[in-house]
């Protein structure tokens, strides 16, 4: 569950990126499609003064555009250990009769290949 860390209410615009930088709010231009990078510089939105642990928590502007905070996962989720069960006997399946096959052609047989010419010591 996140928690709010900053009530700003900052209205967003789907043209800019959002993000927390030292604590203020930030917005950079999108890429365009078709176009070959974002035109403008980034700008700061709104300045919270908000200490921020990296160590610890991820930090965004959420929905209602204000600063929240999330619990990182270090290292990954964890996994649940596995109960070792009695190994169950498959049983027998009857076995299916293959299709007959049909005669494929045989390739057409090549001759030998010939030996190459001796060549002896010029005199």
């Amino acid at each position: 569950m996140a928690d709010k860390v900053a009530k700003l209410s900052i209205q967003r615009d789907n043209d800019f990126m959002y993000y927390i930088k030292k604590g203020d709010v930030w917005r950079s231009p999108r890429k365009k499609a078709g176009s070959g990078s974002a035109k403008g510089k980034a700008e700061k939105v709104a300045s919270a003064g908000v200490t921020l642990d990296y160590a610890k928590y991820i930090y965004y502007l959420d929905g209602d555009g204000d600063i929240a905070r999330e619990a990182r996962q270090v290292g990954g989720s964890k996994r649940k250990a596995a109960k070792k069960a009695a190994p169950k006997k498959a049983a027998k399946k009857p076995a299916k009769k293959a299709a007959p096959k049909k005669a494929a052609k045989k390739p057409a047989k090549k001759a030998p290949a010939k030996k190459p010419a001796k060549k002896g010591k010029k005199k």
